[in-house]
């Protein structure tokens, strides 16, 4: 009997569990794809208003989207290791 409720609960914890690594993997996903979208519409936005600075506006842009990808690969990858583990 105490057997079966210990499996019965680590059963239904290890799904739980999946479950939230595989929303936050997902949500990570969309907040980096929102926040490089940001980033690329308001470059855009910059170089219309100044064509002459497109240089450094898109050299920053690249830099900052990069960090966001970044933060964004280790948000995956600790969701994934909640799914496997």
């Amino acid at each position: 009997m105490l057997l079966s409720t210990i499996l019965l609960q680590a059963a239904t914890t290890a799904v739980w569990a999946k479950a939230a690594g595989t929303l936050g993997a997902g949500i990570a996903a969309l907040a980096a794809a929102w926040g490089i979208g940001k980033i690329g519409s308001s470059a855009m936005e910059a170089i219309a208003r100044q064509p002459e600075a497109s240089g450094s506006i898109r050299g920053a842009m690249l830099i900052i989207g990069a960090l966001v990808e970044g933060a964004c690969l280790f948000a995956i990858i600790a969701c994934l290791l909640a799914i496997v583990l």
